[in-house]
């Protein structure tokens, strides 16, 4: 069996292609600096600090569209072929409509028979709006992340706020700053917006901007991400 992949490691990969390819050389070893040798073994504090830093240099190093782009291509991706009938649908019809519709049957097919979640709690996260689909709203899309899908249970189930910050986001650098109470700019959070412009870049096959609108690394309660459609004439 293969080894199973070291996060740390794999993220700081895409991290130095798409800085080499956004900004260059240069940037990308300055940005990277101090990396050397990072993993998933390493001390967490270790790697928030140094999460930190690097955010911090690469807002002073580039400008606001190079760093977006250099975040959002770091994301975790939605399984391409998951996505593939959304895609040929949408290619057949032009129907953005149809196209976010099939998505959202997607995702409550998820909580039902993957996450297995009861109907109360099923209902009430599609109530809230929550999910990868997210709430279309004429061009825009506004998508809130649920909790990580290992910890939802146990999120919905919990009172304390402090707590809740701790299990919500899927990124596990997030969940350790808000565990030892360190800081990462909302910057950071492009790279999880950058999951919902994989997947509207797959479907349209177009360009789609993204915006983090809210993030529990500003102190928001839950990651709200706007999706920009291109418009059609």
């Amino acid at each position: 069996m293969p080894e199973p992949q070291d996060f740390e490691r794999a993220w700081l990969n895409k991290l130095s292609n798409s800085l080499e390819q956004t900004a260059g050389e240069e940037v990308r070893d300055q940005v990277l600096a101090g990396s050397e040798g990072q993993s998933s073994a390493s001390s967490r504090q270790e790697v928030i600090e140094w999460t930190q830093g690097a955010i911090l240099r690469l807002e002073s190093l580039v400008e606001e569209d190079q760093w977006e782009a250099v975040l959002t291509s770091c994301a975790c991706q939605y399984p391409k072929s998951d996505l593939q009938d959304v895609k040929e649908s949408y290619q057949a019809t032009g129907d953005i409509d149809l196209a976010h519709s099939m998505l959202q049957a997607k995702f409550e097919s998820f909580l039902r028979d993957t996450l297995q979640l009861d109907e109360a709690m099923f209902q009430e996260i599609v109530g809230r709006g929550w999910g990868v689909a997210g709430v279309k709203q004429g061009n825009t899309i506004i998508a809130i992340k649920i909790p990580k899908s290992g910890y939802l249970v146990e999120y919905m189930n919990e009172s304390d706020p402090e707590r809740r910050q701790q299990l919500y986001c899927h990124c596990p650098r997030v969940r350790d700053a808000a565990k030892l109470s360190e800081s990462i700019s909302p910057t950071y959070c492009y790279c999880g917006a950058g999951f919902y412009k994989g997947i509207w870049e797959h479907i349209l096959d177009e360009p789609v901007e993204v915006e983090v609108l809210e993030t529990v690394l500003s102190g928001g309660e839950v990651c709200k991400i706007a999706i920009h459609l291109p418009e059609k004439d």
